[in-house]
């Protein structure tokens, strides 16, 4: 039998190792899927379409925005990023646990959608350790990695609106916090009632 799966929305500030951990999570734990976003912005080398986003026009963007097709949506610079409710409703009408990558912002619009999805919000360790992994990138000059700690300061201040905090200081210890929630989450009774219905209708006869 089919049971609805979860949805899970996972915050962090840049630098703290939220995709790495989300795509090493997804190798780990089975039927666990990330949400591909619609953006308005090109697609990089090495993208593909419907892989790593839905790449559309800003008209057609617009256009799913005026019919409310978005869970949540927002305007970073110059393009547009949303999480299209229909594709989320057939994943997780189809069993698969769903994750979505998104801010703080976008987790408080997916909350008043959705309001039985679970929320995770990654720490660093500490604030030199953000810093040190920002630098380690060596893809941004000195003054965007100063604005990338201002914005992680904003963003963590939001921690307390989120279900689950996991500290990434130790990744393994970290991706086994996250494979935990998931796995217990699969295991309350409502989810495993509907799931073990031949089983539970034998042991009780």
């Amino acid at each position: 039998m089919t049971t609805k799966g979860n949805l899970y929305i996972i915050s962090a500030p840049s630098g703290a190792g939220k995709t790495s951990l989300v795509k090493k999570l997804i190798t780990t734990v089975g039927n666990l899927i990330v949400s591909v976003s619609h953006t308005t912005r090109q697609s990089r080398e090495g993208e593909k379409h419907g892989k790593d986003y839905f790449f559309v026009s800003v008209d057609d963007f617009c256009a799913m925005q005026a019919n409310n097709a978005f869970l949540e949506s927002a305007q970073v610079f110059d393009n547009f990023y949303g999480t299209a409710q229909q594709t989320v409703e057939e994943n997780l009408a189809q069993g698969h646990d769903v994750i979505l990558e998104i801010d703080w912002q976008g987790a408080q619009q997916v909350r008043q959608c959705l309001p039985n999805s679970y929320s995770i919000f990654i720490l660093p360790p500490s604030t030199a350790v953000l810093r040190e992994r920002l630098e380690k990138r060596g893809k941004d000059s000195e003054d965007i990695i100063e604005r990338r700690m201002r914005d992680a300061v904003a963003e963590m201040s939001h921690y307390s609106e989120f279900d689950y905090v996991v500290v990434n200081d130790n990744f393994n210890v970290a991706l086994h916090a996250l494979s935990s929630i998931i796995i217990a989450n699969r295991l309350q009774q409502p989810r495993q009632a509907a799931m073990l219905q031949p089983l539970l209708h034998d042991l009780l006869a």
